[in-house]
């Protein structure tokens, strides 16, 4: 499995102090979907948190290889598949229970399969397969995974009785969705940073935002989600989906894309020590069209200071 280790840095000067090591793991993921059910491998073995448990068909990206490469491969040795069609359906940050240093990276994709075909072939590393709809995924049936990348909610106890500005939720199972956004007048120039925290009925739980006087759009940007995460966790948020429209802040967190700017090492910095402390966290860019709450915010907390 290709891995990789990012040092989190105390300061931006040349004697900077390492002083965390954050490993990261990219996995590819396929979801093969007939007649509108999902095809599920259960694990024969491995570590006591996953043997027994059924997830998505994949495998581990290997150095120097296509994530296209990699799923045709483990597709083929794990489940005697070979796609049709292959469509990149989402790229997706998890902290793995087991080892909150360890970050996975799954690259999940939309796989069709020929006309015909739905004979599944399982190698030594799985016991039994299934198709199922998404319906009838049982959290506990499937590993954490593979119910952060189906969005399957975690069944809630008798005594799901935290409140949330007058909305009953467990808000350490339930799955919440962040929009953040920054800008800058002049990049730089008077920046501000937004968010707005909504749940699953897609109600507004939280909101807030803070002028930074001169920045750049690139860091407003880094620290819109940095405060959306600190409010997340001050609420006892643990599962979210954060949305953002700058993709590069986007691929940056998702370990895509190298943090090269030295102003951005310090906030980015801090935004992989707080993911350490969600159980499910996913940061996915969106059209600009599709965050207009948080930028109406962000344009807001701007006019306001320049009346001052």
């Amino acid at each position: 499995m290709y891995t990789r280790k990012f040092y989190l840095r105390r300061g931006t000067s040349r004697h900077d102090e390492r002083v965390a090591i954050l490993k990261q793991k990219v996995v590819i993921r396929a979801i093969v979907e007939r007649h509108r059910r999902v095809l599920l491998l259960r694990r024969h073995g491995g570590r006591p948190s996953i043997a027994g448990l059924y997830e998505l068909p994949g495998g581990s990206l290997h150095r120097g290889e296509q994530p296209t490469d990699a799923l045709k491969r483990s597709l083929q040795i794990h489940a005697g598949i070979f796609p049709e069609s292959i469509r990149l359906r989402d790229v997706v940050s998890f902290i793995d229970p087991d080892d909150r240093e360890l970050q996975y990276i799954f690259i999940v994709y939309e796989v069709g399969l020929p006309e015909g075909a739905s004979r599944v072939s399982l190698d030594d590393e799985y016991d039994h397969y299934t198709w199922k709809t998404l319906s009838d995924i049982q959290h506990k049936t499937v590993t954490n995974s593979t119910a952060a990348l189906l969005n399957i909610g975690i069944e809630q106890g008798d005594d799901s009785d935290l409140i949330l500005d007058g909305l009953k939720n467990d808000v350490k199972n339930a799955t919440f969705t962040i929009y953040s956004d920054g800008g800058s007048r002049g990049n730089p120039g008077p920046s501000a940073a937004a968010f707005i925290i909504m749940d699953g009925d897609s109600n507004i739980v939280d909101q807030g935002g803070k002028f930074l006087g001169e920045s750049s759009s690139g860091m407003a940007e880094y620290i819109g989600v940095e405060l959306a995460l600190e409010k997340a966790l001050e609420l006892g948020v643990k599962n979210i989906e954060l949305r953002s429209d700058s993709l590069m802040v986007v691929n940056q967190l998702n370990g895509l894309f190298t943090v090269k700017n030295r102003e951005f090492w310090s906030v980015h910095s801090r935004i992989i020590r707080l993911t350490a402390q969600f159980q499910r966290i996913n940061f996915r860019h969106i059209h600009r069209e599709y965050n207009r709450v948080a930028d109406g915010l962000v344009n807001k907390i701007l006019d306001e200071n320049e009346e001052k």
